[in-house]
């Protein structure tokens, strides 16, 4: 095995394409018939390899994490950092163009079903893809990509009946289609099931009226996972996800919402207005929708937090960098016991975060439930956000007040974590539930 990711890499300059990696995984039952292994591609080549003998020693990754990893990130630095500061001033990020990359190169759909364009392995993969995305100099790139693939497709793929996943979910692995995300309404973020939007049956169809807020992508998107009552019941069990095409008469991208951070990713206020849907449309069953939405959370959760971890252990190393150059008092700003002892804690708290997001995605790959931890791991890593990006901030001193370095950019666009997909205060409810602590009414 070690001898086949050496070659490989010696081949494709540090890079592995992806739809040859999953080959070489013996357990890889997804693989197509008559396709080529990856193994025999990689032994037709006459190579030299000078590749010097590397440990993969990792609690949760294997080698081929690893190349996976190695081979976005070259993608991240060629296609995407580049342009993050362009992209940052205009408001809005090229979806159709990065995701189309990104689809070629198989990122978008990682943990989906091969025979819809995926790559068909667990979701430790999407972890590693998440954290991998957070060398991406901004929070709104990562966060769209992410909505892509860990908040508007899993529903889809584990439900979808297949004629939808044709329509919707291969396009969206293969990056040709943009999706975005309908939960969220003016009067219903983190309470989900007060949700007003509906869609009643007539006939075969849906006849929807309501409306979405910060709709991630929304005003590029091309089809939405739409949440909405399609009946009069609980409100736990009247809900159903639906596959909604955005260029239907009736949709209305109402306007392109300003935020405080997040500058490269747009965000719609969405309304609809007599939008008729066939009924086959609906992901799974009718009325199921909130189960599958809560399912969809647990990874889009795990994956937020991968992703900031990243963008957190960048931020204290130029932090660590600056600080060292930086002199104050005849000496570096560094040397100041305040401060490094202030980066020690910080890191450490970050460790300590990685190893509660591997635990959970460990055990989630092996079919637990970790809805606990991951509601865990998202408070953890919203408020550890904050404070890192606040005490690095501060180190910077004037320059972290400027729009010119990194830890700016972070401080305004983390601040999202503890907000987007379930706010803390709604983490720690799910928590205290677990815990069997939360007063009952």
């Amino acid at each position: 095995m070690r001898d086949i990711i050496k070659t490989t890499m010696a081949l494709l300059g540090g890079s592995v394409l992806l739809n040859e990696l999953v080959r070489i995984r013996p357990f890889y039952k997804f693989a197509p018939f008559g396709v080529r292994s990856f193994a025999d591609h990689v032994s037709s080549q006459k190579v030299a390899s000078s590749t010097p003998e590397t440990s993969f020693d990792h609690l949760l990754y294997t080698p081929e994490h690893f190349a996976l990893k190695e081979s976005l990130r070259k993608i991240i630095d060629k296609e995407i950092n580049p342009y993050v500061d362009q992209w940052e001033a205009e408001g809005k990020f090229p979806a159709h163009k990065i995701f189309k990359i990104l689809g070629n190169a198989g990122f978008l759909g990682v943990n989906k079903p091969v025979e819809y364009g995926g790559l068909g392995l667990d979701f430790s993969y999407s972890v590693a893809v998440s954290e991998e995305l957070g060398h991406i100099r901004c929070g709104g790139i990562p966060m769209a990509i992410g909505v892509q693939t860990d908040m508007t497709t899993p529903a889809l793929a584990r439900f979808g009946s297949a004629e939808l996943k044709k329509e919707f979910l291969l396009p969206s692995i293969l990056g040709d289609k943009v999706a975005c995300l309908g939960v969220s309404e003016v009067g219903a973020g983190s309470d989900v099931s007060n949700i007003k939007t509906k869609a009643v049956r007539k006939g075969d169809e849906y006849v929807i009226n309501g409306g979405k807020m910060w709709t991630t992508t929304g005003t590029q998107a091309d089809w939405m996972c739409l949440l909405a009552n399609t009946s009069d019941g609980p409100p736990h069990r009247n809900k159903s996800l639906i596959c909604l095409p955005m260029n239907l008469p009736g949709v209305q991208i109402a306007r392109k919402i300003d935020k405080l951070g997040m500058w490269s990713s747009d965000t719609a206020q969405v309304f609809f207005e007599d939008v008729r849907v066939p009924c086959k449309n609906v992901i799974g069953q009718e009325g199921m929708g909130f189960t599958y939405q809560m399912l969809q959370f647990q990874e889009e959760r795990l994956w937020a937090v991968a992703n900031i971890l990243t963008a957190m252990d960048m931020v204290i190393q130029e932090t660590i960098h600056y600080t060292r150059q930086r002199t104050i008092f005849n000496q570096p700003v560094l040397h100041h016991q305040a401060v490094h002892f202030r980066l020690a804690e910080l890191q450490t708290e970050v460790e300590l975060l990685r190893a509660l997001l591997y635990q959970a995605t460990a055990l989630y790959i092996k079919g637990n439930d970790v809805t606990k931890m991951a509601s865990m791991a998202k408070l953890k890593g919203g408020r550890l956000a904050r404070e890192v990006s606040d005490s690095c901030l501060q180190f910077w001193g004037g320059m972290g007040y400027t729009g010119d370095v990194l830890v700016s950019r972070f401080y305004r666009d983390c601040r999202l974590m503890s907000i987007g997909a379930g706010a803390d205060e709604v983490m720690l409810g799910i928590i205290c539930k677990y815990m069997d602590i939360l007063p009952r009414k």
